[in-house]
């Protein structure tokens, strides 16, 4: 493990990315059936994130490569940057392991459902504590209204996003132990009003900031994600060279 490892560290946390291990069956153990990824318990698997200097490191280059092409593909320039670092990072790992890759948007075609719970991977991995309505003992809402959970990293903050994972298929890791993610946040009060600043503020970013953040989201990068999915080519300078701009994850999907 100490190898692939450090090959997936080499090829992606120059380019703002952290890996985090963690065994399918404790993920699976998480989630519901209908959720379960189709493994054996022990085999090995790396949550993915984007910390907020991706954006300079991986995007923006990125971006400048886009403008060299005469044809883009119709889907968002994040998407299609962080597409471009796991197949590095796959193809790094060749001939040696084979692998599966799950993005964060993905879904299975006919019932729509994602292929991965990104914040639950990223809390059984130790890579980010994922808050829910059942961390706190009585909350203040209905019990009809649905509540949205969120992941707050122990030096970040709210401003990064799971990218996805990485899948060793032929790797069992027995031996693997499971880290405990940090908890920032432990009174029911401090959880609450993460949770509702997360659900009904979630635009001004208040959420990002309920623990001090070592490093944040740059004014260009917010500006970015604070732009509709739908104009994005067009602040970039690219939109010309897209074919149809007409179908784009939305916002809320992208950041969370």
């Amino acid at each position: 493990m100490e190898s692939i490892t450090e090959k997936l560290r080499n090829t992606l946390e120059p380019s703002g990315f952290e890996i985090h291990p963690f065994k399918v069956g404790w993920y699976n153990e998480k989630v519901k059936a209908v959720f379960h990824l189709s493994y054996p318990e022990d085999t090995l698997a790396f949550c993915i994130l984007s910390s907020p200097s991706m954006f300079d490191k991986a995007f923006l280059p990125f971006v400048e490569r886009l403008k060299c092409q005469s044809v883009i593909e119709n889907r968002d320039p994040i998407d299609s940057c962080v597409a471009e670092q796991l197949l590095r990072a796959k193809e790094a790992l060749k001939p040696d392991h084979e692998v599966d890759i799950i993005q964060d948007f993905e879904m299975h075609p006919v019932t729509r459902r994602p292929k991965l719970l990104v914040q639950t991977a990223g809390h059984v991995s130790g890579a980010a504590f994922y808050y829910k309505r059942d961390n706190v003992c009585n909350g203040p809402w209905d019990a009809k209204k649905k509540i949205y959970g969120v992941s707050i990293h122990p030096r970040y903050g709210g401003w990064f996003a799971f990218r996805g994972a990485i899948i060793f298929k032929d790797t069992i890791c027995s031996d693997l132990r499971q880290a405990a993610p940090d908890q920032p946040l432990t009174t029911d009060e401090d959880i609450i009003d993460l949770l509702e600043k997360f659900n009904f503020h979630w635009k001004d970013n208040t959420f990002r900031d309920v623990i001090p953040a070592q490093d944040k989201y740059s004014p260009e990068q917010i500006c970015y994600w604070n732009t509709a999915p739908s104009k994005r080519f067009a602040l970039l300078g690219i939109e010309d060279k897209v074919e149809s701009i007409s179908s784009f994850q939305d916002l809320h999907e992208n950041i969370f």
